[in-house]
């Protein structure tokens, strides 16, 4: 016998809940299903099924069409593959919102640490330019007597929240971010505005399983995930001659505080 065709529901093979909820195209699943008007509607989970099934006129469409959300994407890759570079055009060409995740976790710690933190940050201290004006002052009144004290208490660093700990951790040693701290990032991107109705793609998020498995738990679905790829030595080619670059200049910059900081000294004994 010819099987009949099923009639699907307004939001198709995607959950009318998950949609009117939270505002995200979440696939259901065919063991969630259940019929209303003789329409057939998938829910992602059994809660969202019981919950469609007790007022069903709420999530389904009455004189217009539902509501498609906004285009949400993942742009994945290894560094130096091209992420931002492509994620700022694609962003700029639909009119979406371009979130670099580093850069973002950077943002949040920058008011206490002062400066960027990680590998790409720390890879030579900068010499303490605070120790020539020190010279300076003693050879001006020939004294030990300059307060060398508030220089050190302006050297102690800012006590950091957990929550900027674990960023800063995470920076500098790529330890996992715990679960906690990603609701209090991640989340708003889906449920808050102005991204929750204009769409964002996500530059270098998710980028272990772990976090991955996060985004599915918590229902926080993309529309596309694109995993950039390219061969090691265009990202030689790409990231070797600016950091050569960066490396000399600061070979420059330590050659003449060090010829400051003699000729100082030797005024100093003199």
């Amino acid at each position: 016998t010819k099987q009949k065709k099923r009639h699907m529901g307004d939001t198709k093979h995607f959950c009318p809940v998950s949609l009117k909820e939270d505002f995200v195209l979440y696939p259901g699943l065919q063991e969630h299903a259940a019929k209303y008007k003789e329409k057939i509607y998938y829910f992602s989970t059994p809660e969202y099924r019981d919950k469609f099934l007790k007022n069903p006129e709420e999530y389904v469409a009455h004189n217009e069409p539902l509501q498609a959300p906004p285009l949400r994407v993942c742009l994945l890759g290894t560094h130096g593959a091209g992420k931002t570079t492509c994620a700022r055009q694609i962003a700029d060409k639909l009119g979406i919102f371009h979130i670099q995740f580093e850069e973002y976790l950077q943002e949040l710690i920058l008011p206490k640490t002062k400066k960027k933190v990680g590998p790409l940050f720390d890879e030579e201290h900068e010499e303490d330019d605070n120790e020539i004006p020190i010279l300076s002052e003693e050879l001006e009144d020939f004294s030990q007597t300059m307060t060398k004290t508030e220089t050190e208490e302006s050297k102690q660093e800012v006590e950091l929240t957990d929550k900027e700990e674990a960023i800063k951790a995470n920076l500098v040693d790529n330890v996992e971010l715990p679960p906690e701290i990603l609701d209090n990032i991640v989340l708003d991107w889906w449920k808050k505005e102005p991204f929750r109705s204009t769409g964002f793609i996500l530059d270098g998020f998710p980028r272990t399983s772990d976090e991955a498995k996060y985004l599915s738990e918590k229902g926080l679905c993309p529309d596309v995930a694109v995993y950039i790829k390219v061969e090691e030595s265009d990202i030689l080619d790409r990231l070797f001659p600016p950091r050569l670059k960066k490396w000399k200049d600061r070979q420059l910059k330590k050659q003449e505080y060090k010829k400051k900081l003699k000729a100082l000294k030797a005024k100093i004994r003199v």
